[in-house]
């Protein structure tokens, strides 16, 4: 018997993005609430092509880690991960094809909240009677959009290694909440949070203003809340008995 090819095991994996009714349930929201988030913005603030794309980032930002975590443990809450592994049972195949899609999707969208958002702003332009605002810094959209995948990078981790979707929900829609609180509690939470708080750490991917001292801290960040639990979960889902 051949191997299963992995371009089969990708588009298998990326299919199950939106088969299940949660996953084009949260894919439908995400969307809606991108493209009502620009036009809402664009009733309100100038027609700044960059400020309205950016905008749409409430929407994707926040669901995309829940697709993410969605696409890891379905298979353990489904029980469907017997069938999935019988089919292909080198498990880091199947692995590399789940982070795949949600980390393409997660690139992607900044891109075409800027496709939304040029239509907009034209239309606000000529509504509002105000010059718009075209120019795009390249740099911006580019920490946009490796933030964007840093978050779905960190929903996809956590639902690796908790393989239980509410539990991995509530941390990484959580932690800039908890992270708030920390950096209250004196210099020595601020310290530390400013090291740890994911949230916090991006923040000069997004002004396009990365430093070295930011790296440093983005590189911990990352290690803490991204690689550290995409190596212990792909261990556990490696070594877990399937029942």
């Amino acid at each position: 018997m051949s191997a299963v090819p992995f371009r089969r095991v990708l588009i298998v994996e990326s299919r199950k993005l939106v088969d299940t009714r949660s996953g084009r349930a949260i894919a439908a929201i995400m969307l809606t609430l991108s493209v009502v988030a620009i036009a809402g913005r664009a009733t309100a603030a100038e027609p700044h092509l960059s400020l309205l794309a950016g905008t749409a980032g409430l929407g994707y930002g926040t669901l995309l880690p829940v697709l993410a975590i969605l696409t890891m443990t379905g298979e353990w809450s489904q029980r469907t991960a017997l069938t999935t592994f019988a089919l292909e049972p080198r498990r880091g195949r199947v692995l590399v094809a789940k982070c795949l899609p949600p980390l393409v999707v997660a690139l992607a969208a900044p891109l075409v909240a800027l496709l939304v958002a040029l239509p907009v702003t034209a239309v606000a332009s000529a509504v509002r009677d105000v010059p718009a605002v075209w120019e795009v810094s390249p740099g911006a959209v580019l920490g946009l959009a490796v933030t964007t995948a840093l978050t779905a990078a960190e929903g996809l981790g956590m639902g690796m290694l908790l393989l239980n979707a509410p539990a991995a929900i509530v941390i990484c829609l959580s932690n800039s909440v908890v992270w708030s609180a920390v950096a209250q509690l004196g210099d020595t939470g601020a310290t530390v949070a400013g090291w740890l708080d994911l949230n916090h750490t991006t923040d000069p991917l997004l002004n396009g203003q990365l430093t070295g001292g930011d790296a440093a801290r983005l590189a911990v960040s990352v290690t803490v809340w991204i690689v550290a639990p995409l190596v212990a979960g792909s261990i556990r889902v490696i070594r877990k008995e399937v029942s």
